[in-house]
């Protein structure tokens, strides 16, 4: 379906639309940026060539390349320049109603035969695809940030996308060097759904006060072996992006209690405390500030590190269970698109999951909420002796 030739329009120039674009420009394709704002776009076009001079001097690429990425690449603040396109990937706002509007107006525009993707993280392909004629033609190719660099890319049918056109897309992102996973179409996908429980048992273990942020964040990078603590990397992400995922999920998924945002969180996003980007977050990053030192005890790092860990699996497990992808692609999805250690169901199966069933019953037990209910998969491989692999 798609080739060297298909064009690729990009809707939207921020730092996301932009990568896209310069994936898209360095697979040879013609690829046009479209924003409605100006000033976005010559932005987005100072950027572009700032990073390409940066990759040749860094010999990432040839001044060639950096030459034919360039002509390959056009910015436009003229909707109608994407009407030759045969694939075009929506970068915008995470608002449904504003995603449905644009999928009109490009349908309007475009050949019968173009594909209309969505970059969206959290929100339902099918809702976004429900405002077009043709919803076939519909399908979300979620990039994770920075799209350059992060090699993940989720491949999202909804209810009415045409499974050619589900394969079409995973062929050609992986023409792209890009490691593709299928997921259905559910809140948060795979990674922002699996990954909940890093952010949400972290916050849980900080609210009641058994451990700080800094020592949950140690435990979490020495003991557990992930690059960045939770509460680093809600700080880096940004209050305002990751917290608003968080509330998203839970809420379509009809308030389930595995998923509720923590109001320490919710606090520092009123505050407009949006962590790296705004100086405070979970840490002050202001000049001269000095943040607390973690208490090293290692029993505690333990405990915290089993306790987050346990839930992660279980939620992954839960994510199989659903039929939302295959065990493989969410340990795929999770190592390649947020850098975890180790495949969580694969993790599982070494730490052995009678122990983690154990973890969970234990905190079933001890607090009588449903956010740590097992899986029913995790307990029936249990009593019939199975492992995920």
């Amino acid at each position: 379906m798609f080739t060297k030739n298909s064009i690729i329009g990009i809707v939207g120039s921020g730092a996301m639309g932009s990568g896209i674009a310069l994936v898209a420009a360095t697979a040879e394709h013609q690829t046009l940026i479209y924003d409605t704002n100006s000033i976005a776009l010559e932005k987005a076009k100072t950027n572009l060539n700032a990073s390409l001079i940066k990759l040749v001097e860094k010999q990432k690429i040839t001044q060639h390349k950096a030459d034919s990425i360039v002509q390959l690449t056009t910015f436009t603040n003229q909707i109608n320049d994407l009407s030759t396109c045969h694939l075009i990937i929506e970068a915008i706002i995470e608002n449904s109603d504003v995603k449905q509007k644009v999928f009109q107006e490009l349908e309007s525009i475009v050949s019968n035969t173009c594909v209309l993707a969505s970059n969206t993280s959290s929100l339902s392909i099918t809702s976004i695809a429900s405002a077009c004629k043709n919803p076939e033609r519909v399908i979300g190719i979620h990039f994770f940030n920075p799209a350059t660099l992060m090699p993940l890319v989720e491949i999202i049918p909804g209810i009415a996308t045409n499974p050619d056109i589900t394969i079409a897309c995973k062929i050609v992102i992986d023409s792209w060097k890009k490691v593709t996973v299928i997921a259905k179409d559910t809140p948060g996908f795979i990674v922002n759904r699996v990954a909940r429980p890093f952010y949400s048992e972290a916050l849980r273990i900080y609210d009641e006060q058994l451990a700080d942020i800094p020592t949950i964040d140690w435990a979490m990078r020495e003991i557990g072996g992930f690059k960045m603590g939770p509460f680093e990397l809600m700080d880096l992400i940004g209050h305002d992006v990751n917290y608003v995922v968080t509330e998203t999920v839970w809420t379509q998924f009809y308030y389930d209690p595995r998923f509720k945002p923590s109001l320490s969180q919710k606090r520092l996003l009123e505050a407009k405390f949006l962590g790296k980007k705004s100086g405070r977050g979970f840490y002050d990053y202001r000049e001269g500030a000095i943040n607390p030192e973690p208490n090293k005890d290692e029993a505690l790092g333990k405990y915290i590190v089993n306790r987050v860990l346990c839930m992660l699996i279980n939620e992954a497990a839960d994510t199989h269970y659903l039929g939302i992808a295959s065990v493989n692609d969410i340990d795929l999805a999770m190592t390649k698109g947020v850098n975890y250690p180790k495949g969580l169901l694969k993790w599982a199966d070494e730490i052995g999951l009678p122990s983690i069933l154990e973890t969970l019953n234990v905190l079933y037990n001890d607090y009588q909420e449903d956010r740590y209910r097992a899986c029913i998969l995790l307990k029936n491989n249990v009593k019939q002796g199975k492992s995920f692999y």
